[in-house]
């Protein structure tokens, strides 16, 4: 499709989202696009286009990212998912293909179990879930100060989207990515900076670090079991991890598939985590079989 799309607020409880729409709902499942850490909506803009015209298409902006509300930090992942529940019951009665990539995937697990009834198949693109070991006891652990977190200095302010493209082509990962998603990641990203000298990331690097600093808080296997939607887990390739931030490799749980009884878990041996960004037709491809 290559029809721009039509950009909406919506209040919540957790404060404003933004959300971009495509095509118009139809007796087809609508395609719910849920975007990973420091992201934004528009990144899945290289998605949108390789799929069959006339598909319905709802990408918000989550909670702390892109044009959404901004809070001082996201230290629990729960509230960045239950922020999303309105939007999914303002297509209540449509049936609703999600596909949520890394931190995208986990909040759609929520939204699923949340909403049972709302999805007809869930696509986590290696979703930033781990193995249930890991959480124990994170929760009860000090809230850490999101400045001592290295994506905390990240160059935050730009002279313009194309500066950040050109500073980024040559760097890995964006090295990888498709062009013209790197150029949708830098036009979409960035927002006119409050004191009218430039642009900001429109994830400021404190808020993105609180969400890399928080990401064991809250426990998704409290409630991976009351999924009931058909999954689909497409994983990256697999190896040793040189750090948190290290996503040329998969950090999800092989396991995930196996525990939610996935009708699908397959690994994508030549893609690093950055999935959508690497390989958008392919992806596109495989969700709209579904659809």
């Amino acid at each position: 499709m290559s029809e721009a799309p039509r950009e909406h607020r919506l209040d919540t409880p957790a404060g404003e989202i933004c959300w971009f729409e495509w095509g118009q709902p139809s007796d087809r499942p609508s395609l719910l696009l849920l975007h990973a850490t420091g992201f934004h909506a528009r990144l899945w803009d290289q998605v949108v286009a390789a799929l069959p015209r006339g598909t319905h298409v709802i990408a918000p902006d989550q909670l702390g990212h892109g044009r959404s509300a901004k809070p001082s930090s996201l230290a629990d992942w729960a509230v960045t998912a239950d922020a999303l529940l309105p939007l999914v019951d303002r297509f209540a009665g449509s049936p609703l293909t999600g596909c949520g990539h890394s931190m995208g995937g986990y909040v759609l697990t929520r939204l699923a179990a949340a909403r049972p009834d709302a999805f007809a198949h869930i696509f986590l693109i290696d979703p930033v879930i781990m193995p249930p070991e890991l959480y124990v006891g994170a929760a009860e652990a000090p809230l850490p100060d999101p400045a001592e977190h290295p994506v905390a200095r990240r160059r935050a302010r730009w002279e313009g989207w194309e500066a950040m493209n050109a500073h980024f082509a040559s760097r890995p990962p964006y090295a990888h990515w498709q062009p013209a998603v790197l150029a949708d990641y830098c036009r979409f990203g960035l927002l006119p900076a409050a004191d009218g000298n430039g642009w900001d990331l429109a994830c400021p690097p404190a808020l993105e670090a609180s969400v890399y600093q928080n990401a064991l808080r809250t426990n998704p296997h409290d409630w991976l079991e009351r999924l009931t939607a058909p999954a689909s887990v497409i994983r990256a390739r697999t190896g040793e991890r040189a750090g948190n931030l290290d996503f040329s490799v998969s950090p999800t749980w092989p396991g995930l598939g196996r525990a939610i009884g996935a009708v699908r878990d397959e690994q994508c041996a030549d893609q690093s985590h950055f999935i959508p960004m690497e390989a958008p037709g392919r992806l596109a491809a495989l969700v709209a079989a579904a659809l």
